[in-house]
């Protein structure tokens, strides 16, 4: 039983949520995710562990409000109880360097933050980079500064921090030292991870991404996380979530997800009873 142990509104439409699966919280790591579903008709959708506690058997899940299975959940309370959880899936993080810069864009601050506090743990300077659309979708702000050695913040809108992008940032602090960092770790929405590696590639720098395509089966069997990396085939849920950004075909998996808009549409408005 996946019981919903707590619900915490973080933001609009950022629901954080704290689950009851005892046997996830006892093998995941940071940069791993679970599939589930809200019922037994519903679809399998992947979202990354943000937290896990493994005395408590606990583990913690920052969701968007984007799409009908996300709506659904929005709807669920304290005390409910999710259809099914599989996990923990995916490799788990693995940061070889000591200067590193994390990125996050929007939600991606849940794969960033259990990250952050990883690095933390081994001794490493935490320097992170997080932005927003506005003010109102800054989620794990304050998880983030206690975490964090430095921590540069931006809004497109400049409601909060520094008005622009994570890109004006990043760009930045290599400008001032190029040798500032060796490895970048970048995690949001597909545009912004790709603005990140146009910038690091021309400066030079590997740079990591976590790439969260449609899923359905999680084992890849059902091909539909695929994506080119390096002109080959990988699938997200068994090769990655995270791979090199400068290898990653973004073009690619951008006009894959847009194919998906109107059906996700459809289904909002069948869930709903609104007519578009």
């Amino acid at each position: 039983m996946f019981d919903i142990l707590k619900k915490t509104v973080i933001t609009d439409n950022v629901i954080e949520y704290v689950l009851s699966a005892p046997k996830i919280a006892a093998k995941a790591l940071p940069g791993q995710f679970i599939l589930l579903r809200v019922d037994e008709e519903g679809e399998r959708v992947p979202f990354t562990i943000s937290d896990y506690d493994r005395e408590k058997g606990t583990i913690t899940l920052l969701i968007q409000t984007v799409g009908a299975t996300t709506m659904q959940l929005a709807k669920m309370n304290e005390g409910d109880c999710l259809h099914d959880i599989v996990g923990p899936l995916g490799k788990a993080t693995h940061l070889d360097a000591d200067k590193i810069l994390l990125v996050a864009g929007g939600i991606g601050v849940a794969v960033l933050y259990p990250q952050a506090k990883h690095l933390k743990s081994l001794g490493k300077k935490v320097v992170c980079v997080m932005g927003a659309r506005n003010v109102s979708l800054l989620a794990y702000l304050k998880e983030m500064q206690e975490v964090c050695d430095t921590l540069y913040v931006t809004t497109d809108d400049g409601t909060y921090g520094e008005k622009g992008f994570v890109t004006n940032v990043v760009q930045r602090l290599f400008d001032q030292d190029k040798n500032a960092f060796e490895l970048v770790f970048a995690v949001g929405p597909l545009p912004m991870m790709r603005a990140v590696c146009n910038v690091t590639k021309e400066i030079g720098v590997k740079t990591v991404v976590s790439m969260n395509p449609i899923m359905i089966d999680g084992t890849g069997m059902c091909g539909c996380c695929r994506l080119t990396v390096n002109g080959v085939t990988k699938y997200a849920c068994v090769d990655g979530p995270e791979f090199d950004g400068h290898e990653v075909d973004f073009n690619e998996v951008i006009n894959r997800n847009r194919y998906f808009v109107d059906i996700e549409k459809e289904h909002v408005c069948n869930l709903t009873g609104e007519v578009r």
